[in-house]
């Protein structure tokens, strides 16, 4: 079985997550023994009487820069060996579905650093940070939303987070390198919209094969890139 998951996260705004990590899925994960969360102010590690964690860019600039000790202090306090130091940055790698994966079965403790203002120290960054991550090609006030969507992204991972053992992740968009087929649900005819024929046949092998081709067929609409990147197209594979 695998190890408990300790998830720390060091921001300037906790109350950004607090309620995010206390509903739904992370609360049950948490309650389940999977995962432990934890919330870091990087004020709580200033030792000025103004708790400053912030201040102007040498060489000028607009903007400020998250300070070095304040950050050092917040981040050496929870990390070990074992730990992985993660920099929410619109200057990281694109995150993608193997990287929650990764997180999910490599690591035994995750630390998200969320940045804020111009970014941090760059001497944070090549002291302690471990890899650099964005969620997209645009800036966001500071990383705690970005650290929020890679935690939801890993934690359902965990074996038994979603409550119905791997069969809950294996078909989802990206897992396979395509994005998902349409669902349907009761009722099979609603204003006119009707659910497709074939999800009533019963032939388990005709429904596979209709998922497959809306699969590759939704994803040469949508985001023909990664069928570039696989390899696959919808003429051989339809």
């Amino acid at each position: 079985m695998r190890e408990v998951l300790k998830v720390d996260v060091i921001t300037l705004f906790p109350g950004m997550l607090k309620g995010f990590l206390e509903e739904s899925m992370m609360k049950r994960a948490a309650k389940a023994g999977l995962v432990e969360f934890g919330l870091l102010n990087p004020r709580d590690f200033t030792t000025d009487k103004h708790n400053t964690t912030d201040d102007r860019p040498f060489g000028g600039g607009p903007g400020m820069v998250m300070k070095c000790e304040p950050l050092f202090a917040a981040i050496e306090s929870v990390r070990t060996p074992e730990s992985r130091v993660i920099l929410m940055s619109p200057s990281g790698a694109p995150f993608k579905q193997a990287d929650a994966e990764r997180f999910s079965k490599d690591w035994k403790h995750l630390i998200f650093v969320c940045g804020h203002y111009e970014g941090v120290d760059q001497r944070v960054i090549d002291a302690l940070v471990d890899e650099e991550i964005s969620i997209g090609d645009y800036v966001l006030t500071n990383g705690a939303l970005s650290a929020a969507v890679i935690i939801d992204a890993t934690v359902r991972l965990l074996p038994g987070a979603l409550g119905a053992g791997a069969i809950a992740t294996e078909e989802e968009s990206f897992s396979s390198g395509l994005l998902e087929y349409p669902q349907y649900t009761r009722p099979p005819e609603f204003r006119g919209l009707e659910v497709p024929e074939i999800l009533f046949s019963g032939d388990h092998g005709k429904i596979e094969k209709w998922r497959r081709e809306q699969a590759l067929k939704r994803t040469e609409e949508r985001r023909p890139d990664l069928l570039n990147n696989s390899g696959e197209n919808g003429e051989n594979n339809a």
